[in-house]
């Protein structure tokens, strides 16, 4: 039985859902970031009692199909950005990887996107790089060009125009005031 579920963005994610799922006598058989497989769903356990200690701990159980392929779309840009986990050959672009792997038109997964989360696919994205980049910055392991490159951008001033329409301040500067002006990457980008 494969369960979807929302929020479950890193590996401590995958393993805080885990827990919840042993505890409750589930066999886990698979986890990836917002998908779990397992065996059955004991007797003793209701989809509304999971569904309850699931939202306890910040994650959401989804049942809606179209809800469903906007979280893989968000998963798989998440870890092509935020996991180093690059399924996408460099040539290809995230459209053609995006069909590719998702077995849908691009125009259908574009729409379906910006109808439930009220934003563009293409936004989503560079709202996630942009959160990347103040990671990196954060850190001070790379530089401004490092990180562009990292990141697929063409240019440093490619970065820096995006980073300063959604932060407001430029890259150096955020780096020079020192803020803690991260977002949670599973509310980046996010209508709700």
């Amino acid at each position: 039985m494969k369960l979807f579920i929302k929020h479950m963005v890193c590996g401590r994610c995958k393993r805080v859902v885990r827990e919840i799922l042993e505890e409750r006598g589930m066999t886990v058989q698979r986890i990836e970031l917002g998908e779990v497989e397992i065996s059955e769903l004991p007797e003793n356990v209701s989809l509304d009692d999971l569904r309850r200690v699931l939202a306890e701990n910040d994650f959401e159980l989804l049942e809606d199909r179209k809800t469903v392929l906007v979280e893989q779309i968000k998963t798989l840009i998440i870890n092509e950005i935020h996991h180093d986990r690059r399924e996408r050959p460099e040539h290809q672009n995230l459209s053609d990887f995006l069909t590719q792997k998702m077995g849908y038109d691009y125009s259908y997964l574009s729409h379906l996107f910006s109808a439930i989360e009220s934003l563009t696919i293409e936004k989503y994205v560079i709202a996630q790089k942009i959160e990347k980049v103040k990671e990196y910055l954060r850190y001070g392991e790379l530089s401004l060009s490092e990180i562009a490159w990292r990141l697929g951008y063409s240019s440093t001033q490619h970065l820096s125009n995006q980073f300063k329409q959604l932060v407001g301040l430029t890259p150096s500067d955020f780096k020079r005031t020192g803020l803690e002006y991260r977002t949670e990457i599973d509310k980046i980008g996010t209508a709700k």
